[in-house]
């Protein structure tokens, strides 16, 4: 009597159900999961064949995998993945993944450090061939003790001074010049970096650095101030919004971030203030929704899917045994220029 194909009450066929079923050895069976036909004859592949398919045999890619090194998945650890940037530059590698061969398992730490270590750990036990990071501030001994371990790794959105690894980025100190140069030629004269707290986190860093550089290089008349906000704490953005509003001089709000450009724009419209009217309104990452808000609020726009794309790339370079030194790719940010930066109608700019 034949066997019939497992269902959901049963065990899983294996490899000895199947050289059974098909009156083989497991080691033709194996030979034919490893795609050695020339081994076998045509006969054979076809008994096996057919077996696989009365049993509804699926092989344990994962422990195969393993039996030759090679697991062809990658793992992706992710700050924020409510955050836009994040998705776009998760398309980004996950279509190189495909173009590659390669299986994305995707962890986000929601900005919680403890659990970027532990999904750090849960993927390096799983046995990926590389890591794709955007850390939320992890210390660099921590990341150096997975590069040193000989883990192909490779950071997004950060730069790590003492770790040997590669990085893959917007070039954040151009594209913040690049923003504030604007404003000042729209006749802004004080600037405020609204921003989620700096601490060690090298873009941050960079663009208040950035902006407060080209400000200071305008001369006497114009001023740079920084807002670091807690997200979640909407009375604090209100009262530094209130605070920035009542400013003499004529002001605009620098948003370092898609996710605070969304905050500082809801918050102004609760206040019932008008850009550019009242305050001019920048920020990062060029949301979809920042078109469709009032006359439009200017963005700086990042090659997110190109930079996820080129981080994968980096990473199977490195699987492949390329040896280089650490390798460093900064793309340029965009002006996307709109309505919220221009010159309102009842200001005379002199």
């Amino acid at each position: 009597m034949r066997p019939t194909p497992s269902t959901d009450t049963q065990r899983p066929p294996t490899i000895t159900d199947v050289a059974r079923e098909a009156k083989v050895g497991k080691t033709s069976v194996s030979r034919y999961l490893n795609g050695e036909f020339d081994s076998l004859s045509e006969a054979l592949r076809l008994r096996i064949q057919q077996a696989i398919g009365t049993l509804g045999f699926r092989p344990n890619q994962m422990a195969r995998g393993l039996k030759r090194g090679r697991t062809r998945m990658i793992g992706m650890v992710v700050a924020d993945i409510s955050n836009p940037y994040s998705v776009e530059v998760m398309r980004g590698v996950e279509a190189a993944c495909q173009k590659q061969g390669f299986m994305l398992m995707v962890c986000n730490s929601d900005n919680q450090l403890e659990l970027e270590k532990r999904y750090l750990d849960l993927l390096t036990n799983y046995r990926v061939e590389g890591l794709v990071i955007n850390p939320i501030g992890l210390p660099e001994e921590d990341l150096a003790s997975i590069s040193n371990a000989g883990l192909p790794l490779v950071i997004i959105d950060r730069r790590a001074v003492h770790l040997q690894c590669d990085m893959v980025g917007l070039d954040n100190r151009q594209a913040a010049a690049l923003a504030t140069q604007h404003l000042l030629q729209q006749g802004f004269q004080a600037i405020h970096f609204f921003t989620e707290p700096i601490g060690q986190i090298s873009s941050r860093s960079e663009r208040e650095q950035a902006l407060r550089q080209v400000v200071a290089a305008a001369g006497k008349g114009y001023s740079a101030s920084t807002v670091e906000l807690d997200m979640a704490d909407s009375a604090a953005l209100a009262d530094a919004l209130r605070k920035t509003l009542k400013s003499k001089k004529r002001s605009a709000i620098f948003a370092g971030n898609g996710r605070m450009l969304l905050n500082v724009a809801l918050g102004l419209q609760q206040l019932g203030a008008r850009w550019p009217e009242d305050i001019g309104l920048l920020g990062f990452d060029d949301p979809n929704w920042a078109a469709l808000a009032g006359s439009g609020i200017t963005g700086i726009r990042q090659p997110t899917f190109d930079i996820g794309h080129a981080a994968l790339d980096f990473l199977v370079q490195r699987i492949d045994g390329i040896v280089s030194p650490a390798r460093m790719q900064a793309f340029p940010g965009e002006l996307i220029v709109r309505g919220s930066t221009g010159a309102p109608k009842n200001v005379t700019e002199t």
